[in-house]
């Protein structure tokens, strides 16, 4: 009996609210035969990632996690994508990172896509990335939420404050589809988008959807 294929998505910060929560969010994507989808904590990470110190911090440990894993595709559950190049590096196996991801989605789903950032100190990574996928031109823009981390995932009001700020992205910007910038955001992304009225991506939910593609089609052999 051959084994089952595995995708294993990996929640870089120590909040075991936000492992919780992809693990929800990521359920429907599951399918009878198909690649048994997995979510893990990666225990030595902060609480949560809000600098670039913290998304450095994390590069070696998973680098390491995906070196020894056998799993068939790895997700790197942060909008940041820490340590995305260096655990491409460490594995033939692919590996995705949902920034890249679920921007790559919100692209297929309307000329311009806004961005709902954790804090207003995420945007200028945020933006650095966007630069160097060379996204700019396509960005309507990016607004905080002013919240942590932790507040985004288990806080009361979030998604009172998440349609606040899509609304502005998307009535004041331009903004034809939305990507939520953290993945502690991830349950209320069908809340968020029945109020606005417009694609709202979540960026795990497409990186897994991508890596599901890329599973099923190297067991076609």
């Amino acid at each position: 009996m051959s084994r089952r294929a595995r995708i294993l998505v990996i929640n870089p910060n120590s909040n075991e609210a936000v492992t919780d929560g992809l693990a929800q969010a990521l359920e429907p994507l599951a399918f009878a035969d198909g690649p048994e989808i997995v979510c893990c904590t990666l225990r030595e990470g902060p609480f949560g990632i809000e600098s670039q110190n913290d998304a450095e911090s994390v590069t070696l440990p998973l680098a390491r996690i995906v070196a020894e894993d056998p799993a068939d595709a790895f997700i790197i559950a942060c909008y940041s994508d820490p340590g995305l190049h260096v655990c491409r590096e460490a594995t033939p196996r692919p590996v995705f990172g949902i920034a890249e991801c679920g921007v790559l989605t919100a692209l297929s789903r309307a000329d311009r896509f806004g961005v709902i950032a954790i804090k207003a100190g995420s945007i200028r990574r945020h933006l650095r990335y966007l630069r160097q996928m060379g996204l700019m031109e396509r960005l309507a823009g990016e607004r905080p939420l002013e919240m942590s981390v932790a507040e985004t995932a288990s806080g009361e009001g979030t998604l009172a404050r998440m349609i606040t700020v899509g609304r502005e992205l998307r009535d004041l910007d331009g903004a034809g589809a939305l990507v939520m910038g953290c993945a502690g955001m991830a349950r209320h992304r069908k809340a968020l988008e029945d109020e606005l009225g417009i694609p709202v991506i979540d960026p795990t939910q497409a990186a897994v959807t991508m890596a599901l593609g890329a599973v099923q089609v190297a067991r076609l052999g």
